[in-house]
């Protein structure tokens, strides 16, 4: 375990090679302030997604905190997991505060960033919500697609947008009529960006618009969302919309030098013991679960580039993506490359399907030592003396928890352990098992020995007859440190959320600084654009 200072870690993150630069601090913390390319790993759930985030040992890794000793226990933790090369940036976010260096609120800024510096490129055409509301009321003839994935889509859209996501939506663009202007939407305006220039790419640009800041935006025009959407099934392809796919993605990784790679290429990437290399299948979920293919990782192609903080975690590592006409691989290509990544494609054949895969860092299912118990017995123990500790998420602790529990976090469970005591059983209820055995290492480390875990979770409890109670306040807002509350009420009406929110949005390319730009690959119609 090493330790630099603030500069010292970003002279690291911009020097050029491979680095994992690990925000171990809890969501509520990160989306308030953190560096732009640190990568969300909270401490609660960090041996859990570590080994997806950074599967390479000898990544080079920088972690950072608020400063409260929580990398320390996360080196730790990372090392027993087999993480050889482990820097922790001395004072943490405080450190780099001080420093001079930028700090950004919200999440996957890097992905929202680049959408906001292409559009200052691209000029992608923008319809506003009052003048899409002039062609509703007119009876104008135009298709419409929300950009977004069904479960963001259920929440809330403009009306009578179908969800079809990016990616999707490129690649079945042979079956959506070609006669009418093609509108597409997203919750904001990262996705209906991407998506519009996308479509530019690919020669239907001149009939494509961009309902501007999305529903948002709709929302603020005073119109009104629906709620409880279901998304309907995608437009199907026939074999001349699935070559159309084909011939679309061969242009593309042509003109934009996007390289193509065979099974036994990917294969070789995935041994090389000197770099990172991540394979995702950016299919349809259907797709990619009637076809498995088990070296690569799900992920929506749209869904990546706008979250890519949340499924790679090594800045400058290597990224392989499949499909099955190439197309959604070559366009979601496209744009990680300007994030500065090594991006190749690899066609969906027989030979990939063959390589197994390479996922293999994470804890045992049994590290925290803890014991598994039913919720009748957990009961049964609570009512005997024993306390109970709830893991899950501030928000559900205070819609609903079982009666005289204590809400923890996983970095401040040594101040519920001191009001436990050493020879009090504590019983942990979490999400997941696995989320309640890394947590008893922690309470292990201070102090308690009796732990057990609910098998089932809360709703074991709830069926088991557990008396139930709400905490609006409890816990505090200071302490929630796992809730962003960040307009985080943009998409539920508070519209004054919903101004801060695209103000932010569209603020963050005058944050950068000249190394920050300088780490984007920006691409514009004539080729590269200088940072």
């Amino acid at each position: 375990m090493n330790r630099v200072d603030a500069a010292e870690a970003r002279e690291r993150l911009h020097a050029g090679g491979e680095v994992a630069f690990l925000d171990l601090r809890e969501a509520g913390q990160f989306g308030e302030a953190h560096p732009l390319f640190a990568v969300p790993a909270p401490y609660s759930r960090l041996e859990l997604v570590i080994g997806a985030l950074v599967p390479r040992l000898d990544a080079p890794m920088l972690l950072i905190d608020a400063g409260d000793g929580v990398a320390e226990r996360g080196a730790r933790r990372l090392a027993a997991l087999g993480y050889r090369d482990i820097s922790i940036v001395d004072g943490g976010i405080r450190a780099w505060e001080r420093a001079g260096f930028p700090l950004y609120k919200g999440v996957n800024v890097p992905s929202k960033t680049l959408g906001e510096l292409a559009e200052e490129i691209w000029h992608p055409p923008m319809i506003t919500a009052e003048e899409l509301a002039q062609w509703k009321d007119a009876g104008r003839a135009f298709t419409f697609y929300d950009t977004r994935p069904p479960a963001e889509y259920a929440k809330m859209r403009v009306p009578g947008a179908a969800c079809l996501p990016n990616g999707e939506l490129a690649h079945r663009l042979d079956a959506i009529p070609d006669a009418e202007p093609l509108v597409i939407t997203c919750a904001g305006r990262t996705r209906g960006i991407i998506g519009a220039i996308g479509l530019q790419l690919l020669g239907a640009g001149d009939r494509v618009r961009a309902l501007e800041n999305g529903t948002q935006g709709w929302a603020l025009a005073g119109h009104e969302l629906e709620r409880g959407n279901e998304a309907g099934t995608y437009p199907d392809l026939t074999p001349a919309a699935q070559e159309a796919s084909r011939k679309r993605a061969s242009t593309l990784q042509a003109r934009h030098d996007i390289p193509e790679i065979a099974a036994a290429d990917v294969a070789a990437m995935l041994d090389a013991p000197e770099r990172t290399t991540h394979v995702f299948d950016v299919r349809a979920p259907e797709e990619a679960a009637a076809d498995p293919v088990p070296v690569a990782t799900h992920a929506l192609g749209g869904q990546l580039v706008q979250s890519t903080d949340q499924w790679v975690g090594t800045r400058r590592s290597r990224i392989i993506l499949c499909c099955d006409t190439g197309l959604r691989s070559a366009l979601a290509a496209f744009w990680l490359r300007q994030l500065g990544y090594e991006v190749f494609v690899a066609p969906i054949d027989a030979a990939l399907r063959t390589l197994a895969s390479r996922r293999s860092v994470g804890p045992s299912a049994d590290c925290g030592g803890a014991d598994m118990i039913s919720a009748r017995r957990a009961l049964k123990r609570l009512n005997e003396g024993a306390r109970l500790i709830d893991l899950r998420p501030s928000q559900a602790f205070r819609a609903g928890h079982v009666a005289g529990a204590a809400w923890g976090v996983r970095p401040r469970l040594d101040r519920i352990a001191a009001h436990i005591g050493a020879n009090r059983e504590a019983i942990l209820v979490a999400e997941t098992p696995g989320m309640a055995q890394i947590a008893a290492l922690d309470l292990r480390e201070a102090g308690l020995r009796r732990l057990s875990v609910v098998e089932g979770g809360q709703a074991a409890l709830v069926r088991e007859g557990a008396a139930i109670e709400a905490s609006p306040s409890d816990p505090p807002d200071k302490d929630a440190i796992d809730f962003l509350f960040f307009v985080h009420d943009r998409h539920d009406g508070n519209l004054e959320s919903s101004r801060r929110y695209l103000a932010w949005e569209t603020g963050l390319v005058k944050q950068l600084d000249a190394a920050e730009r300088g780490e984007y690959r920006l691409i514009g119609p004539d080729g590269p654009v200088a940072p």
